[in-house]
Formats: C-alpha cells, structure tokens, sequence
C-alpha cells in the first residue's frame, strides 16, 4: 500500500512540477508575472523532482542555476532513497 501511494505522489507531483516548469519558462519569454524559484523547489522537493528535473531539460529551464543544477537532482536523489526505504520496508 505505502509503494503505491509513494508511486501516485510521485507521478502526480512530476507533472505538476513539469507543467509548472513549462508555464514559468513561457512566461519568462514573454516578461510576465514568474513562478516564485522557491515554488519551484518546493515542487521539487514534495514529490515532483523527476518531473521538475525533466522540465528543465525540456524547456531548457533554470539549467544556467547553481541552485537548480545541483538542487533538484538532490531532491531526486532525497525522493529515489525514500523509494528504496519504503519498497524495502513495506514489501
């Protein structure tokens, strides 16, 4: 049970953090209203990192930032070691 609700945060919050990611590179073309950074971070860090990672591939987003370049592959590596924890524990 907890391997599936692990799985459905986290496919959930990765498109969420890639559409997101999407939404603020388009608004950063344009010169409109931006995505607070720490939104995005949070994004990242609560579930959404492949999907944060994925979106600054993509869109080419935010891969010029030292936060971001080694932030959101810590919050994947954070997310990937739950995982393990929670397939070895529960299952």
């Amino acid at each position: 049970m907890m391997i599936k609700i692990y799985a459905a945060v986290t496919i959930v919050m990765s498109v969420i953090a890639f559409a997101v990611y999407g939404i603020d590179k388009r608004r950063a073309r344009f010169g409109k209203w931006r995505i607070p950074e720490s939104t995005l971070f949070l994004l990242a860090f609560c579930g959404g990192a492949f999907g944060a990672l994925a979106g600054m591939k993509f869109f080419r987003h935010k891969t010029k930032k030292p936060s971001f370049v080694f932030g959101v592959p810590f919050a994947m590596a954070l997310w990937v070691i739950l995982g393990i924890f929670i397939y070895t524990r529960f299952i």
